[in-house]
């Protein structure tokens, strides 16, 4: 069974940087996009950025050049790189992953929370 696991969330004050890490485990055969989005309180899940599998990246207007998406394809693992937090990234931030395992299916992880104090 495919999970996907992230970490490196936390409490940061305004200004300072994150690495998000996001490993996918069990029998996969091929990831074919990789994404990162986030849900504050009280509105929609966003997308933050996404990865394809030749390496395209898009990112959500909001993050002008402060966040870096990149990934391992070695160890099935994602990063999301972010400098210059804002209180409004301020979100719990899931990790997506659209795979091969047995078949072709969309993976979230659980999330986990990002917390920028002003």
């Amino acid at each position: 069974q495919v999970q996907l696991l992230e970490s490196g969330g936390g409490l940061v004050q305004a200004g300072e940087s994150l690495r998000l890490s996001c490993a996918a485990s069990g029998s996969i055969l091929r990831v074919n996009v990789w994404g990162w989005y986030r849900q504050a309180p009280g509105k929609e899940r966003e997308l933050v950025a996404s990865i394809t599998n030749v390496g395209s990246t898009n990112y959500g207007d909001f993050v002008k050049g402060r966040f870096t998406i990149s990934r391992n394809i070695a160890v099935n693992t994602v990063y999301l790189r972010m400098n210059s937090l804002k209180p409004d990234d301020t979100a719990v931030y899931f990790c997506n992953a659209r795979l091969q395992g047995s078949s072709w299916d969309n993976y979230w992880g659980r999330g986990t929370q990002v917390t920028v104090s002003s």
